[in-house]
């Protein structure tokens, strides 16, 4: 659904909510204190709203999926919070061509505003001091709600919901990979700051997270949405309130999670949470019951998640079916003879003992499994090319522009009948920059030959489309998509015609400055 559908669907469900409760709609400083364009707002009952925020994956197909880290090394909660690999995708199509998925996130913890209008007998008024979020709540309270906010929404304004595949979108809590790729930047941030302790933080903590302590919360909850956002324009993901989280909770044991589980899952830390321990990583178990009845902390509280069901229709399912088929079914072999995965499949066909033809099957799965380990690392591998590419690309603009002035200052101050007295320094400055350029032309090059050589073209066209997702979702990183296009058009030429012409992707890469 574009942005603008969203604000029709916006309108219809308000208008339904006012002539079903008589409300008139809430002011939105009540709602979404701190507006953005790109928002997407879903109605409430008594004249309510709630604010969310898209989180974008770079996948096109329903079984993509991109390979994130969760966690973080060195906190000294190894078993509870130590990296490990996780894969993450989005429930809803975009609209643009190309890799893109999304799924959304509340941008602010459930109020007591929101609460009241949802699970209250009696319409709130609204005003500031219920901009609190709703903490003590337990996990089946959760499901209460979001269960009680689906059958409204889907009764009184379904066109509210975004859809995919003709399917209804559905509210229930975030999945503890959704929360973290969000709390830490999603693909707003680079590599190195997705990694980073905290997202990154421009006026430092206290400017952007409530935590323990005077300078902060001084142990008091706060109003939703006072401080700056993270780069998805989510506010308080790593205080104020405690998070609940949809899955059980799971010990980690190295690279993978303990076979047992045990209650519900929290993140984000609180107001009671000390600010050295304020982290993207930071994740704790609380039961389900106390000692006589359910759990509720009086820190915990929720934030929504916005997404849709996988199998929508039999068209998908299809398409799904497909897709699964072909994972790591592996490449032909030179002669053209069917791949080894192939192979087994139909020897396993072939045999008549039971036991036998399970032990063919089980090889096969495996293989396609170690396939598709291997599909993805290169499809990893193919990505830091390109973004290599793309930045030596800036850097034979820069190099070449300083080359091209350093030239033209020679050319005016010592080629005329009287040369000025600095030439000789002149002439060594230009020689140098003449030998840092050629040898950073050559790096090009060979970086350029070496990943086409060893990726071919199909694999390297369909990253150029991932990794140019992910610079357009980077504000930091956007400029730098210029130049992935200018090198890929360097690769794709090398690739059809095996010619090497490294002056000429230079003169390319050098007229970047005047696009």
């Amino acid at each position: 659904m574009k942005p603008d559908h969203y604000c029709i669907a916006l309108a219809a469900g308000l208008s339904l909510v006012t002539a079903v409760h008589a409300e008139e709609p809430w002011p939105e400083r009540v709602y979404n204190p701190s507006p953005l364009e790109d928002d997407v707002i879903l109605p409430l009952p008594c004249g309510g709203a709630m604010a969310f925020r898209r989180v974008h994956v770079p996948v096109d197909s329903p079984l993509d999926d991109f390979p994130v880290r969760v966690g973080q090394d060195g906190t000294g909660w190894g078993y509870v919070e130590q990296s490990r690999p996780a894969f993450i995708s989005g429930s809803f199509s975009g609209e643009d061509p190309g890799p893109s998925r999304h799924y959304l996130l509340a941008k602010y913890e459930l109020t007591e505003l929101q609460y009241q209008a949802l699970m209250a007998e009696e319409c709130p008024t609204p005003s500031n001091r219920r901009r609190l979020p709703r903490v003590e709540l337990s996990w089946f309270e959760a499901m209460r709600l979001s269960d009680a906010y689906n059958l409204w929404l889907r009764d009184q304004a379904p066109d509210a919901l975004p859809r995919e595949d003709g399917a209804l979108g559905f509210l229930r809590l975030p999945t503890e990979v959704e929360w973290e790729f969000a709390a830490r930047g999603g693909l707003e941030v680079g590599t190195a700051e997705y990694r980073d302790t905290r997202y990154p933080m421009p006026e430092g903590l206290n400017a952007h997270e409530w935590f323990a302590g005077a300078q902060s919360s001084n142990g008091r909850l706060q109003l939703a949405g006072l401080l700056a956002p993270n780069p998805l324009g989510l506010h308080d993901m790593l205080g104020n309130a405690t998070e609940m989280m949809f899955e059980p909770f799971r010990l980690n044991k190295l690279d993978r999670q303990h076979g047992q589980a045990g209650g519900f899952v929290v993140r984000g830390g609180s107001y009671l949470t000390p600010r050295e321990d304020l982290r993207s990583a930071l994740r704790g178990e609380e039961p389900y019951y106390a000692s006589k009845a359910h759990n509720r902390g009086r820190a915990t509280g929720l934030r929504l998640a916005l997404v849709a069901p996988t199998l929508t229709s039999r068209e998908r399912i299809a398409t799904i079916e497909e897709n699964w088929a072909a994972l790591g079914q592996g490449e032909e072999e030179l002669d053209g003879s069917p791949g080894t995965v192939a192979q087994l499949a139909e020897l396993a066909s072939d045999v008549e003992d039971d036991a036998l033809q399970e032990q063919l099957q089980s090889l096969e799965r495996q293989l396609r499994a170690s396939n598709q380990r291997q599909e993805e690392a290169r499809d990893q591998a193919i990505r830091a090319s390109l973004n290599l590419g793309a930045f030596l690309c800036t850097k034979l603009e820069d190099d070449g522009v300083f080359f091209d002035f350093l030239a033209d200052n020679y050319r005016l101050n010592c080629e005329g009948d009287n040369p000025d007295a600095s030439c000789a320094m002149r002439e060594t400055r230009l020689a140098e920059q003449e030998q840092r350029l050629q040898g950073l032309s050559r790096y090009y090059a060979s970086s350029l030959v070496e990943s086409a050589t060893l990726y071919g073209s199909d694999a390297i066209a369909r990253q150029v489309e991932v990794f140019g997702e992910i610079l357009s979702r980077n504000p930091q990183l956007s400029g730098l998509g210029p130049y992935l296009q200018t090198y890929w058009q360097h690769q794709h030429q090398y690739l059809e015609d095996q010619r090497i012409t490294a002056e000429a992707w230079l003169e390319s890469c050098k007229a970047m400055a005047n696009s």
